[in-house]
C-alpha cells in the first residue's frame, strides 16, 4: 500500500528527519553506575528515578503548564542523571531544578511560575536559591544545551503522519476528537517515562512514541498494519526493535490501567418512603416477602389516593342521601341540590366532603 507524498508529508518528513539526527547525539536513558569497590556512597536506583518522575507528573497536574514542559523536565533529568553521579538527598532538588528550566524554556514569559511559589507548592523541601545553584550546576553539565528532542515531539510527529494519511477514517473511528485523542496518548507517554525499566530497553525515545500509536492503531484502525509499516519506513526504525518495545509498553499499560480505580461505577438514588409499622413475620430475613409487602401498601395508598379525586370530581356512581334521586349526571334532586355521598367506608386520606344546601 503506497501513500501519497503531498506538501504537508513532505514536511513531517523533513521534522522527523530533522529531530532524529538531534536524538542520535542527544538520547540518553538514565542508567545507575555501579559504584567502585570500598566506596559507601550510593547511586540514585531506578526506583528512586521513578518516584521522582511520578511526583513531577503530579506537581505538572497543579501547575497547569504545557506537556512539552513536562516531557523536557524529564528528559533534562535524565540526561543530568546519566551524566553525573548524585546522592539520593538531592534528587528532588535536582527534579524541581530541571521542570523550571523546562518551563522557562518551553512556556511564554507570564506562565512561567514563581520559583518561590514553585519551591512552597511542590514541597520540595528545597529554598529557591538551593534551587538556583541546582540549577546552575545542570546548565553546566549539559553545556546550556537543553534543546533535545522529546518522545512527545516524535509522538506529535508520528500522529500528524497518520492523518495526513487517513484523517477522515480515524475521525471516524476515533469516538472524540483529534485533541482529545492526542492528549490521551499524551497521559500514556508519561506514565510509560516514569518506568526506567522500559526506557534502558531503548536504543532511543522516537521508538517508544512509534509503539504507543501503533498500538493505539492496532484498536481503532483496520488497516493499522499498512499505517505502521509506513511509518517505520519514515522513522527508519527496526521492526523487530518495534516489536519488543511494543511488548513494553503493552505490559506497562496494561498494569497502569488495572492498578487505577474502576471509573464506571453506578450509583443508584432510591429515596426512603415512610412506611406503616408492620409485624415482622417469619420470612422478613429473606427480604422478599418484605418487597412484596411494600409493593402492596404502595397499592394501597395509590388507590385510596385516585378515590379522592373520583369523589372529588363526582366520576364514580355515588350513593344519594335519602330522599334525593340520583341522575345519570349525578346531581340530586327532591331534597335540593346537594353532593352525594359514598355509602362505603371512607378510607381516603382526604377529608369527607359535607353536603352544602343552596339558598
Amino acid at each position: 500500500m503506497k501513500f501519497a507524498e503531498p506538501l504537508e508529508s513532505q514536511r513531517l518528513s523533513f521534522l522527523l528527519e530533522n529531530a532524529a539526527s538531534r536524538e542520535d547525539h542527544k538520547w540518553k536513558a538514565y542508567t545507575p553506575k555501579k559504584p567502585p569497590p570500598g566506596c559507601q556512597d550510593t547511586d540514585i536506583s531506578p526506583v528512586q528515578r521513578d518516584e521522582a518522575v511520578c511526583w513531577l507528573i503530579d506537581l505538572h497536574d497543579t501547575t497547569r503548564l504545557y506537556p512539552e514542559t513536562l516531557s523536557l523536565a524529564i528528559s533534562i533529568l535524565d540526561r543530568f542523571l546519566a551524566t553525573v553521579k548524585a546522592r539520593p538527598k538531592y534528587l528532588r532538588c535536582i527534579a524541581i531544578a530541571c521542570y523550571f528550566l523546562a518551563a522557562k524554556t518551553n512556556e511564554e514569559d507570564e506562565r512561567v511560575p514563581l520559583l518561590r511559589d514553585l519551591a512552597s507548592s511542590s514541597g520540595c523541601g528545597c529554598s529557591p536559591s538551593e534551587i538556583l545553584r541546582m540549577e546552575r550546576i545542570v546548565l553546566d553539565k549539559l553545556n546550556w544545551d537543553l534543546h533535545s528532542p522529546t518522545p512527545l515531539e516524535f509522538l506529535h510527529i508520528f500522529h500528524a503522519l497518520v492523518l495526513s494519511c487517513k484523517s477522515q477514517l480515524l475521525v471516524g473511528l476515533l469516538g472524540c476528537n483529534l485533541s482529545q485523542h492526542l492528549c490521551m496518548l499524551t497521559r500514556q507517554l508519561h506514565s510509560c517515562l516514569a518506568d526506567s525499566t522500559l526506557l534502558q530497553g531503548l536504543s532511543r525515545g522516537s521508538m517508544l512514541a512509534l509503539a504507543l500509536i501503533t498500538l493505539d492503531l492496532e484498536n481503532i484502525c483496520p488497516d493499522w498494519l499498512a499505517l505502521t509499516i509506513h511509518l517505520l519506513r519514515k522513522a527508519q526504525i527496526d521492526s523487530s526493535e518495534l516489536i519488543r518495545c511494543r511488548e513494553l509498553v503493552s505490559r506497562r499499560l496494561s498494569t497502569k490501567e488495572a492498578s487505577l480505580p474502576p471509573n464506571n461505577t453506578v450509583y443508584i438514588y432510591r429515596p426512603s418512603r415512610p412506611s406503616p409499622s408492620l409485624a415482622p413475620g417469619p420470612c422478613d430475613q429473606e427480604g422478599e416477602p418484605n418487597i412484596r409487602l411494600r409493593s402492596l401498601v404502595e397499592e394501597m395508598e395509590v388507590d385510596e389516593f385516585y378515590d379522592g379525586i373520583k369523589r372529588l370530581y363526582n366520576e364514580e356512581n355515588w350513593g344519594a342521601p335519602e330522599g334525593a334521586a340520583v341522575t345519570a349526571e349525578g346531581q340530586g334532586f327532591g331534597g335540593g341540590d346537594v353532593l352525594p355521598t359514598r355509602q362505603e367506608v371512607n378510607n381516603s386520606p382526604c377529608p369527607p366532603l359535607q353536603p352544602v344546601s343552596l339558598t
